[in-house]
């Protein structure tokens, strides 16, 4: 896999954006370009896009920024050290080879990945790091730290619902977010989400099961993202909560992954290994 192995890397860590043209893509555009500490590389997205040979930064509406828009994803790759990905399943997994054989850091933020994607991701892995996350935000991240700690101090008979809101236009849920939390409260106990989890509930469900972790989805509006994690006991509640107001809070943390990500061998890690909270 050495043929698209970059061996002259620049002092500045050059980060590639997939789907540019999108929410994040644009935001990471912008906040990469504003970074003294790393450089944009290259912008991707699909072919026949009306981006495609246009420079970025004018695409947007702004200044321009040096770098032209292309559907070329192996040379753009090949001339990175860093891939930034938030973009749909079958799309991430391809970016994973391709940046697996340049030996580039990839972050992945990309939500809606099943058991066959990331098993392709884990076959990657094996030759550059990937850094992967439901949700890249420093708060999201110590929400999962600590749900997974209140699940661990009380016991089954605490019921456990997370509940998540997102705008009208997101095609997935529950949010990887969710995932994430319901993950850590599951790992609380000992178990894991396979195990415990309740999807959507509708019609005559019954009563709850003993021990289940249960997900409920809100869709509307531009909300950028609200989770909240309630602990459910006989006579009170705890509800932890974060809520998100600026998707660059996003953007931020995947690029502060990419930038960690530079030293580090291969494998797979997280959010939680990026902030040292593993």
């Amino acid at each position: 896999m050495s043929d698209l192995q970059n061996t002259d890397a620049p002092a500045l860590p050059g980060i590639v954006v997939t789907g540019a043209s999108g929410r994040m893509g644009r935001m990471l555009v912008r906040l990469i370009a504003e970074n003294p500490a790393v450089r944009l590389a290259g912008a991707l997205e699909r072919q026949g896009h009306a981006w495609i040979g246009r420079d970025v930064g004018e695409a947007m509406g702004g200044a321009p920024l040096g770098v032209t828009v292309s559907d070329d994803a192996v040379a753009a790759i090949a001339q990175a050290q860093a891939v930034i990905d938030f973009t749909a399943p079958a799309a991430t997994v391809g970016f994973a080879e391709l940046t697996a054989q340049a030996r580039a850091v990839h972050v992945i933020g990309t939500t809606g990945l099943e058991a066959a994607h990331l098993d392709r991701l884990k076959a990657a892995a094996r030759h550059a790091p990937i850094i992967r996350a439901g949700n890249m935000s420093l708060g999201v991240n110590l929400l999962v730290g600590l749900t997974r700690k209140v699940a661990a101090a009380l016991g089954t008979d605490w019921d456990i619902e997370v509940v998540e809101a997102h705008h009208r236009m997101k095609v997935d849920a529950p949010s990887g977010t969710a995932l994430m939390l319901g993950e850590a409260a599951a790992e609380g106990r000992g178990r894991t989400l396979a195990e415990v989890r309740t999807p959507a509930r509708e019609g005559i469900t019954g009563a709850r099961v003993p021990g289940s972790i249960g997900f409920a989805a809100i869709r509307g509006g531009d909300v950028v993202g609200e989770h909240d994690v309630i602990f459910a006991g006989a006579g009170e509640r705890i509800v932890l909560r974060h809520l998100a107001t600026d998707r660059a809070i996003f953007a931020r943390g995947a690029i502060r992954a990419a930038i960690w990500g530079q030293d580090k061998g291969p494998g797979e890690y997280d959010m939680q290994d990026v902030l040292g909270l593993n």
